[in-house]
C-alpha cells in the first residue's frame, strides 16, 4: 500500500480526488490537509506520497516542506513557470531520491488531446487553442492551454514550418488572446463548466478540431492513480503524466 496525503483536501478537486483515492486499490489515503492544517500533518501520519491540488501562490512552500522531509510529489496545481521549475529542479537535487512530478492536467482524455494535437501540428499551417473554465480558476490561460501550445509549437519547429500566418494590424487588446511560443491560446471563463479545451487546426480547404471536455472531476482520479505510481519510480522533476501512460 502507498501512503498518500492530499493538500487541499477540502476543495472540489480536491474532494473529488480523496474520494476516489480513498476506494482506490494499492493506495491509503493517510491525510487529507486544508489551508488552514498544519504541514505536519503529512508527516504525522507518514505519508510516502503528497498529491498537492491547492493554489499557485502555497505550492512552492508545500514542495519545499514535502523534498525536505523526503516525500514524493504529485502536483496538479498550475502556476510554474521557468524561474519556479528552476528552483524546483536545484531543490530536487540536493534531494536525488525524491521525485516530483507537474502535471497539467490529470485526465487522461486531455493528456491524449494533448498528444494527438501535437501529432496533428506538422500537417497544418494554422492552429490556435481555446480553453474554456469555470470563473473561479485563478490562472489564465490553463497548465493544459500552455503545455499544448508548447507540444504543438514544438511539433511545427521539427517538422520545419515558420510563424502561424496572422495578417492582424490593429486590434483591442487581448483580442487575439494570449502567445504561448507562438500559438494564440484564448480562455474563456464561463458559469456552469469545469475543465475544456478545443485545438483548431486550417489548412487549404479543411479544419480539423480536437475538443476535450471533462464534465466531472472524478475523470481527473485515474491520471492521479498513475501519477502516484510513477512519481515513485521517477527520481527528478518530471513534467506530465504523459511518460508513465506511454504518451
Amino acid at each position: 500500500m502507498t501512503r498518500v496525503a492530499v493538500l487541499g483536501a477540502y476543495g472540489k478537486l480536491g474532494s473529488a480526488i480523496s474520494e476516489g483515492l480513498e476506494r482506490a486499490d494499492g493506495i491509503e489515503l493517510v491525510a487529507k490537509v486544508g489551508s488552514h492544517d498544519p504541514l505536519t500533518d503529512v508527516t504525522d501520519a507518514d505519508a510516502q506520497v503528497v498529491v498537492d491540488v491547492t493554489s499557485p501562490d502555497a505550492v512552492m512552500g508545500n514542495l519545499e516542506f514535502a523534498i525536505g522531509h523526503g516525500l514524493h510529489a504529485v502536483v496538479g496545481t498550475t502556476g510554474f513557470d521557468d524561474e519556479r521549475l528552476a528552483g524546483l529542479r536545484a531543490r530536487l537535487a540536493e534531494h536525488p531520491e525524491v521525485g516530483v512530478v507537474i502535471a497539467p492536467n490529470f485526465s487522461i482524455g486531455a493528456l491524449l488531446m494533448m498528444r494527438l494535437a501535437a501529432l496533428a501540428a506538422p500537417h497544418f499551417e494554422s492552429v490556435e487553442i481555446v480553453e474554456l473554465h469555470h470563473p473561479t480558476k485563478a490562472d489564465a490561460p490553463s497548465g493544459t492551454a500552455r503545455r499544448t501550445a508548447e507540444l504543438v509549437a514544438a511539433a511545427r519547429r521539427v517538422a520545419g514550418l515558420g510563424p502561424v500566418p496572422d495578417a492582424t494590424t490593429q486590434q483591442l487588446d487581448g483580442a487575439r488572446g494570449a502567445v504561448v511560443d507562438g500559438i494564440h491560446v484564448h480562455g474563456l471563463r464561463v458559469r456552469g463548466l469545469i475543465a475544456h479545451q478545443e485545438v483548431l487546426l486550417g489548412g487549404p480547404g479543411e479544419t480539423l478540431t480536437i475538443r476535450h471536455d471533462s464534465l466531472d472531476r472524478a475523470s481527473f482520479v485515474p491520471g492521479v492513480i498513475a501519477g502516484i505510481d510513477g512519481v515513485q519510480r521517477t527520481p527528478g522533476l518530471t513534467i506530465g503524466l504523459e511518460g508513465y501512460l506511454g504518451l
